[in-house]
Order: C-alpha cells, then structure tokens, then sequence
C-alpha cells in the first residue's frame, strides 16, 4: 500500500526524464534515416567533385561546375524537407512536456 505513494513521483521521472529521452532517441534515428535516404552528409562532402567522376582531358572544368550546380540544387531540396522537420520535432516534445502542466491548468480553470 505505500508503494502508491511514491507513483506520482514515479510519474513525473517518466514523464520528465524517461519517456523524453526515449523521444530524443527516436529523433535521432529518425533525423539519420533521412540523413542515410537524402545523403545529405555525402552531397556536402563530395560537392567539389565532378558529378560522375568525368575526368577526361577538357570535360573536368565542366563536370565539376556541373556537379556542383546539381549538388547545390540538391542541398537546397534536401535542407527544404529537413528544416521542417525538425521544427516538427522541436514542437512535438515542447507539447509533450507540456501536455501535463496543461492538463492540470485545465482541471483549474
């Protein structure tokens, strides 16, 4: 019977600290899954290279300007669909941290 004294603290240490850090995890997987399906992080590390490795004498100035204009397209895209993201990601535990505090703001008002 005293062990139902300790479960709103039992509460607030999942609330507070097990279950956002569960969260943390999942956005990390999930923002390296579109990292590994976008290769954002390859576009950036190759972005001075030709596009299709084209180093034939008097086409390697063209397919690096080439492949850097494609690769800047790319990037852009890329950033466009990953900023929502985590914007998306940033709202989602802001409300779950608050979802008790307004609950309870609610039962008050």
């Amino acid at each position: 019977m005293g062990s139902y004294a300790f479960l709103p603290l039992v509460f607030l240490r999942f609330w507070f600290f097990e279950a956002p850090l569960g969260l943390i995890k999942y956005f990390l997987s999930l923002n390296t899954a579109f990292f590994e399906l976008f290769s954002l992080p390859l576009l950036i590390r190759t972005y001075f290279q030709p596009l299709k490795n084209e180093y034939r004498k008097g086409l390697v100035g063209f397919s690096r300007s080439m492949g850097i204009a494609v690769k800047t397209v790319l990037i852009f895209v890329d950033l466009l669909i990953f900023i929502p993201l985590l914007i998306f990601e940033t709202v989602v535990i802001v409300l779950f941290f608050l979802f008790p505090i307004i609950t309870v703001a609610l039962l008050f008002y």
